[in-house]
């Protein structure tokens, strides 16, 4: 039996999928942790815990080195959201280009008189803007949510332009092949009405919307920023918005910087505060936990590589997290073969400074065999799994 707790409340609907082989439990002392977006940077992590599964895309709440050198997998749900964070952009693309917000304001501020449709149509001139339809939109990022937004803008009549040298097949072919892709990111800078990021946070991407980059975009452009705060350098964006090179600035993200701006748009973070968005990212969550801790399979860790060793015919399987290091499956092998435990399987990759097996036996795997593993130098936790 496997136990599993929820820092956040993490929709029913994925719950509900785990099976007759786990449940929940009120303390964090569990083999699974299921989190949105609680900060769990200063939690201090049980030798029992075995993966944390993030509702979402982003994971910058989790202590990933720390997870990694406890043998700790961590999960995340891309594109579980991405059509809720789609929806946000276009919404943010239209906002900036009609005036929307401001039309609204402005007639809450008006007296409910008879008068009041002669008064609309007086003034509502000074609302007017532009349509979308025949603008050029580039787009930084091609994952599932960047893909998903240039599929969309161009059946608007948009002109589109992606950039993303690490675009993978999946994505390449669900992009529509109207889609301009283009080499540099000084292409999308200097054709783009409007742009928008669709990238991981990262040591390479934080700041990548810096004074440079804004004095190569054209003059009026539209900003669009549904990935991460971080990605935008504040101090030069706010100038940028003062003078008016960047015409609006649309964010889901809440900083002291940009909430009262001149021309931003700020959403308090509703990109995937849908309850679709909700649902999807819950059950692939449980989904990710149930196949790493039943079968020892890892889809979508953000630390550990990807393994699919399907499901186990063998009369044993054991899973190692360990350190990528010279002569580890040697030391393996050595120990099951002292025990006369004879390997079916064996399936190891890496991944920067960790790898994962998982080793599928023709006899069942003891205890005092599993100890022996773990006792290997660089072997960070075992599982026996069947």
């Amino acid at each position: 039996m496997y136990t599993y707790y929820c820092l956040n409340n993490i929709s029913e609907t994925g719950t509900k999928k785990f099976t007759k082989d786990f449940v929940q439990t009120d303390s964090p002392d569990a083999d699974a942790i299921l989190v949105r977006s609680a900060n769990m940077k200063d939690m201090e992590f049980d030798d029992n815990l075995k993966a944390i599964a993030r509702a979402g895309a982003g994971v910058n709440n989790i202590p990933i080195d720390v997870c990694s050198e406890k043998g700790i997998v961590v999960f995340n749900t891309p594109g579980a959201n991405a059509n809720g964070v789609k929806e946000l952009v276009i919404a943010g693309m239209l906002l900036a280009s009609r005036d929307i917000v401001g039309g609204i304001e402005w007639l809450e501020k008006q007296e409910n008189t008879e008068d009041l449709p002669k008064k609309v149509e007086k003034q509502k001139s000074q609302f007017a803007g532009n349509e979308i339809s025949g603008k050029k939109l580039g787009i930084i990022g091609l994952g599932a949510i960047g893909v998903m937004v240039a599929n969309a803008a161009a059946n608007l009549g948009m002109e589109v332009y992606g950039y993303d040298p690490f675009i993978s097949v999946k994505a390449a072919w669900s992009l529509s092949r109207n889609i301009r892709h283009v080499d540099e990111l000084s292409e999308i800078y200097e054709r783009c009405d409007y742009i928008t990021i669709h990238v991981p946070l990262s040591k390479d991407t934080r700041g990548m919307i810096n004074a440079a980059a804004l004095e190569k975009m054209k003059d009026g452009v539209v900003l669009l920023n549904f990935a991460r705060d971080a990605l935008v350098e504040e101090t030069s964006l706010i100038a940028a918005l003062e003078s008016g090179k960047v015409k609006k600035y649309v964010t889901d993200f809440v900083t002291p910087a940009v909430a009262r701006a001149k021309n931003t748009l700020v959403t308090p973070h509703l990109g995937a505060s849908t309850a679709e968005s909700e649902e999807n990212c819950a059950e692939m969550a449980v989904s990710e936990v149930m196949d790493y801790l039943l079968h020892g399979n890892i889809r979508n860790s953000v630390n550990y590589p990807a393994c699919d060793a399907g499901l186990c015919s063998s009369v044993g399987r054991c899973a190692l997290n360990h350190h990528n290091v010279p002569n580890m499956i040697a030391e393996v092998t050595k120990i099951l073969g002292g025990a006369n435990i004879n390997i079916a399987n064996f399936y190891n990759k890496g991944r920067g400074d960790y790898a994962y097996s998982v080793i599928d036996t023709d006899s069942s795997i003891p205890d005092e065999v599993a100890e022996k593993l773990a006792a290997i130098r660089g072997v960070l936790k075992v599982r026996v799994i069947k």
